[in-house]
């Protein structure tokens, strides 16, 4: 019997399919989120393969081979609704606006997920409203409210903070604004609510 273990069999485009249902089961993803989740379980076997001792040209044959599985893959996952980068853009929009990211932030994360700024705009209008309507302006301003309730801010800062700051107070919650995405008209807003009128407009968000 040789001592030299068996080489790891490659992936197969069932065994990649098998992958992919069992994550979506499991996580909504976006068609760039899913490609690279296969991508790595071929890398993952690419590795262990050049471990034992595998040779380079099957290793790369074997990329190119996987990368047409995958890319037929992801097509099949489209066509049967299990992807939809235009719902998953629709469904994160509002999750990430209820945890305070303002709506450029939510753009930024999801063109990171590889959802094209069609797909993206589209999406946002829906979830969020016109990005100059009034449904619009009112989630930007709860998202701006809860970052606040988050880092202490305008009508939800302490009681027993330093008053005699109070401009340079004021300018350093606006910077904090500023670095999340909002807008200097949204973020003075958010800092002119009373405590009650605040947590009313937040309760309005994470209901929504």
């Amino acid at each position: 019997m040789s001592a030299i273990p068996d080489q790891l069999p490659p992936p197969t485009a069932e065994t990649l399919r098998e992958a992919a249902l069992r994550h979506l089961a499991r996580f909504a993803a976006t068609e760039q989120g899913l490609t690279q989740i296969l991508d790595r379980a071929v890398m993952r076997w690419a590795r262990r393969y050049a471990s034992q001792g595998g040779e380079s040209e099957r290793i790369e044959a074997q990329r190119a081979a996987s990368r047409a599985m995958i890319d037929a893959i992801v097509g099949d996952m489209r066509r049967i609704g299990a992807l939809d980068d235009a719902a998953f853009a629709r469904s994160r929009s509002k999750t990430l606006t209820r945890t305070g990211r303002s709506r450029r932030a939510v753009a930024a994360s999801l063109a990171q997920k590889g959802i094209d700024a069609e797909t993206l705009g589209e999406a946002m209008e829906e979830a969020l409203g016109h990005r100059h309507d009034e449904s619009a302006r009112e989630h930007e301003l709860g998202a701006a409210l809860i970052l606040a309730r988050k880092r202490r801010l305008g009508p939800f800062r302490r009681k027993d903070a330093d008053e005699a700051s109070g401009p340079e107070q004021h300018q350093r919650a606006l910077a904090v604004f500023a670095r999340a995405g909002f807008g200097r008209d949204v973020a003075e807003q958010a800092l002119s609510f009373d405590l009650s009128e605040a947590e009313d407009r937040v309760m309005a968000l994470k209901s929504s």
